[in-house]
Formats: C-alpha cells, structure tokens, sequence
C-alpha cells in the first residue's frame, strides 16, 4: 500500500492511494480533519466486521451504525486519549448473543484500524439493536 500526500493550499492537503482514491484534509475543520479521518476510520473497519460477521452467522441485518464518541488530550500532541463506539444493529430476529460476538470478534481480533490504536488508546464497545 502506498500513498502520496501533496500540499494544496493553506493547510489542506490532498492525500492520494495507489488505489486510486483520494481526500483533502486539513487542520481547521472547514474539512476533514486527519484526527476525525483516524476516528471514522475506526468506525468504518469495525462495522464492516460486524455486517460480516452477522452475515456470516445468518442474521438478518438491514442496518447498522456506529456512534463513536472521542476524547483528546488537552495539549499537543493531541491524541486521542479514549474511543468509544456503539454499535447499533437493525434487522429482522436479530440474535443478541451473534451481536455481541460480533462487536467482540471485530473489536478485539479482527478490526486492524482499532488493534492498531489499542494499548495507546482506551477503547470500549457496546452495542444495542434497535
């Protein structure tokens, strides 16, 4: 995997995958910034393990969505200090018990964005289907 990151103008910046996709950013939140790109990162590989998972395991999923609430640290560098996603499943006779495995399976083996983060980073999950 490789990308190129160019400077535009200003503070924005345009970041290019060897895949061909691309996406500004930049640091005063007229835009994308790269610490809201880092959080929606995470959010988006987890619940594409969970839709997986779900799948996998025969449930009947329509929906789902991930509510993630970040803390930073006060003073540069700015981290994040702690993650907390939501995980929220619709579906037909969605199985509790398949929900949480999911949520588990993705947050502690499978979501690469989040291992990634863990150890410097306090990240919780919960979930509740609707």
């Amino acid at each position: 995997m490789k990308a190129i990151v160019t400077w535009k103008q200003d503070l924005i910046f345009k970041g290019e995958t060897d895949s061909g996709h691309s996406q500004e950013l930049d640091c005063d939140g007229t835009i994308l910034t790269p610490m809201e790109s880092v959080l929606i990162s995470v959010g988006s590989c987890s619940s594409i393990d969970v839709v997986e998972i779900m799948k996998k395991s025969r449930q009947e999923i329509t929906d789902c969505r991930c509510e993630l609430t970040a803390t930073r640290a006060e003073t540069a560098p700015r981290v994040f200090k702690s993650i907390h996603a939501r995980f929220v499943v619709s579906g037909k006779n969605i199985s509790e018990k398949h929900v949480a495995r999911a949520v588990s399976l993705s947050c502690e083996k499978y979501c690469s964005v989040m291992l990634m983060l863990a150890g410097n980073v306090e990240i919780t999950s919960d979930y509740r289907i609707e």
